[in-house]
């Protein structure tokens, strides 16, 4: 077996000064924490909208019927042009009702020519009676005979009167000033009266929006106010606009006048009413809208940014920053929307800071550098500016934390 040679003197001494002189090398710097940007939960007044799917319906909309059977023998209307109230519409031929008065004069003629001959009986009779010259019966028969012939008048006269009425029901008048719909019967039609329909006449000034507030909304709205959490506009005056159909804004405001206190079996919902003046046609009736009511208030809500409110596996969230500068998970039950965010209901409470933005960088109990972002410059893009009054972790401390889930 071979032995190994020596080394040199210098080598030695070469790799024992190297030796001397390593040390082990320093450990990096952790990341510093993730930077997040918050707000300040406080409690202020905010005004509370609510929206609904509404449709236009005339203020009163009348059926156009004729009263009396026969023939329309003319049409007195432009279709779908305002209409005034008495106006003609149609005109039922008026002959056979023409013949009917006729035949009710004589009849009544004849009547009253038996009532002057009654009438002439008794005052001849009276002075013969004196003279025991007729009977006491006689003469209460005469008497009688007047009586008869005087109701027999009164009957021929109510014909007539009623024949009158016939002939003026042949012109079929617009019983209320607005815009017509097509007529749905022709010249030459026979119609046997009210059964037949020949127009509708609807009045569009003003103009109402029909909408439905859903059952569970309602309770909730009543809970509210009971509990001091909304409040209403006096006597219930909310402000009602109008929005149509291509997103535009109706230019008129109107007022709610109507909330029924029964429930749509079918909906689900209550239907309420509102009122708004339509002098440029603007409104069209059957038409769907949105109804905005304004007006109520919740005198001490919290409000978050909608993009801070993160959704559960059960239940939305809000991460919080706590007095150590850690992430910490907060349940929270989300009401109504103001502008672009969430009225919080419960979860938080005033003064605790919400994480807005950097959510999807952090997670439960890791720590966060807390940011405040200039408007302005948030607008324009720029880098948050450091909130220097939270409190950090030194950054050696500082652990990657784990992805938001």
């Amino acid at each position: 077996m071979s032995k190994l040679a020596p080394l040199p003197a210098s080598l030695s001494i070469a790799l024992l000064l190297l030796a001397a002189g390593c040390k082990p090398a320093a450990q990096p710097p952790g990341p510093p924490p993730p930077a997040v940007t918050v707000i300040t939960a406080e409690p202020r007044q905010v005004a509370i909208t609510y929206e609904y799917v509404g449709q236009t319906a005339g203020y009163r909309e009348v059926e156009v019927r004729s009263r009396v059977n026969g023939i329309v023998q003319r049409r007195n209307f432009k279709e779908g042009n305002p209409v005034k109230r008495g106006e003609s519409l149609f005109t039922i031929d008026p002959v056979p009702f023409q013949v009917a008065i006729s035949r009710a004069e004589a009849d009544l003629g004849v009547v009253q020519a038996r009532l002057e001959q009654a009438r002439r009986d008794v005052a001849r009779l009276k002075p013969v009676l004196e003279a025991k010259a007729v009977s006491q019966k006689e003469l209460d028969d005469a008497m009688s005979a007047v009586r008869i012939n005087e109701a027999e008048a009164k009957s021929a006269q109510a014909r007539l009167n009623e024949a009158k009425l016939n002939l003026s029901y042949t012109r079929v008048e617009s019983p209320i000033g607005g815009v017509s719909s097509r007529a749905t019967v022709s010249e030459g039609t026979l119609v046997s009266g009210p059964n037949v329909l020949l127009a509708t006449v609807t009045q569009t000034d003003p103009m109402y929006v029909i909408f439905g507030i859903p059952d569970r909304e309602y309770l909730a709205i009543r809970r509210d106010v009971e509990a001091g959490r909304l409040k209403l506009p006096q006597g219930n005056h909310f402000k009602t606009t109008v929005k149509l159909s291509d997103g535009t804004s109706y230019t008129r405001s109107g007022d709610l006048n109507f909330t029924d206190v029964r429930i749509n079996t079918q909906t689900g919902t209550s239907e309420a009413r509102a009122e708004f003046p339509n002098a440029q046609q603007q409104l069209r009736a059957g038409e769907f809208v949105r109804i905005v009511l304004e007006g109520a208030v919740r005198p001490a809500a919290i409000v978050v940014p909608q993009r801070a409110v993160l959704e559960g596996p059960k239940e939305k969230f809000v991460y919080v920053v706590n007095a150590e500068s850690k992430v910490e998970p907060r349940p929270v039950q989300v009401g109504e929307w103001a502008g672009d965010g969430w009225i919080i209901e419960s979860g938080i409470k005033a003064g605790e800071r919400v994480i807005v933005d950097g959510v999807m960088k952090i997670g439960p109990g890791a720590p966060v550098q807390v940011v405040a972002a200039q408007p302005d410059a948030a607008k324009a893009g720029a880098a948050p500016v450091p909130d220097k009054s939270a409190k950090t972790p030194p950054a050696k401390s500082a652990t990657p934390p784990a992805a938001a889930k």
